[in-house]
């Protein structure tokens, strides 16, 4: 038996405006003449997490890890396999399809490659004022509409009767910007929105949407791989691997003192220009597929420490606030040992705990260095990082 881990509270007390609790998209795979499912691609399998106005939530880990499922599941755009989506306090699952309707005015995207998400035979008046035309909202005249908007994302006039490709990658990625804000949504999904930009234009991007934020309140999921753009942007991070949140808690604490090994191994592959580091061994192995992901912990076949690679089941309840992360717990009588915590808020690898039992299928609880929370079966932790 395992337990649903409840999504981590932000700080200030605020209620989410996005809140996921245990959610799943699973992709069918089909074989034979009927089409016989014989598996499911787990792209996400079993996310929690909650994201409040005006707040950026940082989405980071490698390719194929799920975060772009995640973001397309938010928006409705895939169908969760299971779980609970709400917004704003709304279940999303149990609206009917014209509330869904009325609820896409609230959520946009804003896609990776700024050409092929924008129509090659629609000039920029027609794009940006489309949803306006959808939904009934155009004010005084298009052209008038689609001049504001262009201006907030720092564009001319000028360019309404010009097509995506007469523009450079950083102005097509703002006329991305400016079609994502012309319904004045709540929230919005960032899918690798600056990747595909020269680094100079990212900044001029990332500092748009900053201010676009605090002018609108609008919350984000910036999702991306790079560690040193969400750093910029996000006030916290949630780390990915094969569907499944690792690691999470407030930016620069993910930076500084990273928990999971997943976590650190993606910071130390960040460079640093004039930095001299520490050559770190790469992490060894492949992926595991989604198809057939390794039971317990999913990073386990490719631990930097091999002799403390140790599995069984998923648990745990957490604490409502503060960094988690995953780890593995390996308990001895009333005394155990950390398998995979970080210096800092948590003892170092191999550092004692107390538990208040031990042994497959006992919920515990556990206390090290100002860490608490709870194992189930003995080898899973979910815990929280106390203030």
């Amino acid at each position: 038996m395992a337990t649903t881990t409840p999504p981590i509270a932000p700080e200030g007390g605020s209620a989410p405006l996005v809140e996921l609790l245990d959610l799943k998209t699973w992709f069918p795979v089909r074989r034979g003449v009927f089409a016989k499912t014989i598996g499911y691609v787990r792209a996400v399998d079993g996310v929690s997490l909650a994201i409040v106005r005006g707040e950026t939530l940082g989405l980071v880990g490698e390719s194929g890890c799920g975060k772009t499922t995640l973001g397309r599941t938010i928006l409705m755009l895939d169908p969760p396999h299971s779980g609970l989506i709400r917004f704003d306090g709304s279940d999303i699952n149990r609206l009917s399809r014209l509330e869904k309707r009325q609820l896409r005015q609230r959520m946009q995207i804003i896609f990776q490659d700024p050409l092929s998400s924008l129509n090659p035979r629609m000039n920029i008046l027609d794009i940006v004022t489309e949803g306006l035309r959808e939904f009934g909202l155009v004010t005084d005249s298009r052209e008038a509409d689609a001049t504001r908007l262009l201006r907030e994302v720092g564009l001319d006039a000028d360019a309404l009767y010009r097509y995506p490709h007469e523009f450079s990658g950083g102005q097509r990625q703002r006329i991305n910007v400016a079609r994502a804000i012309s319904l004045r949504p709540d929230f919005i999904v960032c899918d690798e929105a600056v990747s595909a930009l020269d680094v100079s234009v990212q900044a001029q991007v990332i500092n748009l949407m900053i201010d676009l934020r605090e002018k609108y309140g609008l919350a984000y999921l910036f999702i991306s791989h790079d560690l040193s753009v969400v750093s910029n942007i996000a006030g916290r991070v949630a780390v990915m691997y094969l569907g499944r949140v690792v690691e999470e808690g407030p930016t620069d604490s993910i930076i500084r003192d990273p928990l999971h090994p997943y976590t650190r191994a993606l910071i130390r592959a960040v460079p640093v220009p004039g930095v001299r580091r520490e050559k770190a061994p790469p992490l060894k192995g492949e992926t595991p597929s989604p198809l057939a992901p390794p039971p317990g912990c999913r990073f386990h076949p490719r631990c930097p420490r091999p002799s403390r690679r140790r599995f069984h089941k998923k648990s745990g309840s957490t604490p409502p606030h503060g960094a988690v992360f995953r780890f593995w717990f390996q308990p001895a009588g009333n005394g155990g040992r950390f398998q995979s915590a970080g210096a800092g808020a948590v003892s170092p690898w191999g550092a004692a705990a107390s538990t208040s039992a031990s042994g497959c299928g006992v919920v515990s609880t556990v206390t090290a260095a100002g860490a608490r929370g709870t194992i189930w079966g003995g080898w899973l932790v979910t815990a929280s990082r106390r203030r």
